[in-house]
């Protein structure tokens, strides 16, 4: 079935226009709230990023839940996979997390975990959107529910990621600069590498509503690049608004993406023979081509899911296997967490790079990366420029003439009004042509 309001990661949009609105989310949060009851109440954790707008649509769903006679346990500002984790370990029938991820302050949005910790299945999705259109009702008022604060979540958590790696872990002489994106990491990641032994610089920390992803974080990696240098560390880590996905620096300033930290985690494994024999990776329809190649010249598997954690996540319990993630830096290791976890894929990283005693740049040489050119053209109105015979003409002239040697990705984001055209091949001049040519031709349609 269609769905009405959830993408593929959530629900997500402009605040103030519908559905990103206080009158949504109380509707929404009673919705959830009457489908997650199984006898009588339930409990739901709710957590936040630190943009603004989180205050508003926390007491919207919170006044929503109680009125479906639901439990709320507040968290405040927490990295969604913390949610993900709590929301298993306080035995709740549900977690919600109010971010927007990546996007700036003037979005936000709700993702939803299961009282499993993963995200929801498609049925309890279009069970809440039926619901949504229904009339609201509210439950007596000696069953409506209570809300409570969680006050030592950030601990708990902190302690979560700290269990990840052996007890026997010091990163001691390690030099780490931090980049918080103003999000929901701001207080956690420190923590977590400091105790740990790392000496922890911290930057994009201090969030006031306004500035969450405003130019750093894990898709603006400049002011890491320079920070890293400037400091003379070891490496920098990048996280994104809600503490999903990760992307690093090594001590020159080069980004490693996503594609290069699944492999440094993968070979990892393998190496210490915790690679059982016929798994491999999951990595989605974006993933690099040279890391497919790369991998499976060390003996790993290598499929793709469509694009979104959801889906890897999806392949890999289907396959029973432990590894997946993407480029932009979702990491899912299934051995530690049951959702992407930045905190938790960076520490897996470090220790590999402990293990072997090698530096983070050395470990980005380790395969060689196809040339990849990704351009972002913004949709208007209804168009649907991806099936348009204009543009999928355009896309079979550009395949053929790479005659094999590469490939061409056209898909609409999930979480943002774009269509996002990836070219690659093994001549960057010419993938960088046939994608500015892809992306003219998608912008004369879009109008």
């Amino acid at each position: 079935m269609a769905r009405k309001y959830f993408g593929t990661d959530g629900i997500r949009g402009h605040v103030g226009t519908h559905p990103i609105t206080p009158e949504f989310m109380l509707k929404l949060g009673w919705a959830a709230g009457m489908a997650f009851r199984k006898q009588g109440k339930c409990r739901i954790l709710v957590g936040k990023d630190t943009r603004i707008s989180g205050y508003m649509f926390e007491s919207a769903l919170q006044a929503g839940l109680s009125a479906a006679g639901a439990d709320v346990m507040l968290l405040g500002p927490m990295p969604t996979p913390a949610v993900a984790y709590l929301a298993r370990t306080f035995q709740a029938e549900a977690g919600i997390v109010i971010s927007a991820s990546h996007n700036p302050h003037h979005d936000n949005g709700i993702k939803f975990f299961s009282g499993q910790g993963t995200k929801l299945p498609d049925a309890v999705e279009l069970m809440i959107e039926e619901l949504i259109d229904e009339p609201m009702t509210v439950v007596e008022s000696e069953h409506l529910g209570k809300a409570s604060r969680i006050n030592d979540a950030a601990g708990r958590y902190i302690e979560f990621c700290k269990s990840s790696v052996p007890t026997s872990t010091d990163f001691s002489g390690l030099k780490i600069v931090l980049d918080c994106a103003h999000g929901a990491t701001y207080k956690v990641a420190p923590s977590v590498f400091r105790e740990l032994g790392a000496e922890v610089v911290t930057t994009a920390a201090q969030p006031d509503g306004l500035n969450i992803n405003d130019g750093v974080g894990s898709t603006c990696l400049g002011p890491l690049q320079k920070a890293v240098v400037e400091h003379g560390a070891d490496l920098g880590i990048a996280f994104d608004g809600d503490g999903d996905r990760v992307q690093m620096v090594d001590h020159t300033g080069a980004v490693v993406d996503g594609d290069d930290l699944l492999y440094i985690i993968a070979t990892d494994i393998q190496e210490r023979e915790r690679l059982p024999e016929g798994t491999g990776v999951v990595g989605t329809l974006m993933s690099n081509l040279g890391l497919e190649l790369a991998l499976e010249e060390r003996g790993i598997p290598f499929i793709r899911a469509n694009v979104g954690d959801r889906y890897v996540m999806a392949e890999m319990v289907e396959r029973k296997w432990v590894l997946g993630g993407e480029n932009s830096g979702h990491i899912l290791c299934a051995q530690h967490a049951t959702t992407g976890d930045a905190i938790i894929a960076a520490l897996q990283v470090l220790l590999a790079l402990r293990r072997r005693g090698q530096s983070l740049a050395k470990e980005r040489l380790a395969w060689k990366k196809l040339p990849q050119v990704l351009i972002n053209v913004r949709l208007t109105g209804e168009v649907d420029p991806v099936s348009d015979p204009k543009v999928q003409a355009a896309c079979d002239e550009v395949t053929a003439a790479m005659a094999g040697r590469g490939r061409v990705l056209l898909r609409k984001s999930g979480t943002e009004p774009l269509v996002r055209i990836m070219v690659e091949g093994d001549d960057e001049a010419v993938v960088l042509q046939h994608a500015q040519r892809l992306a003219e031709v998608v912008q004369a349609v879009c109008g």
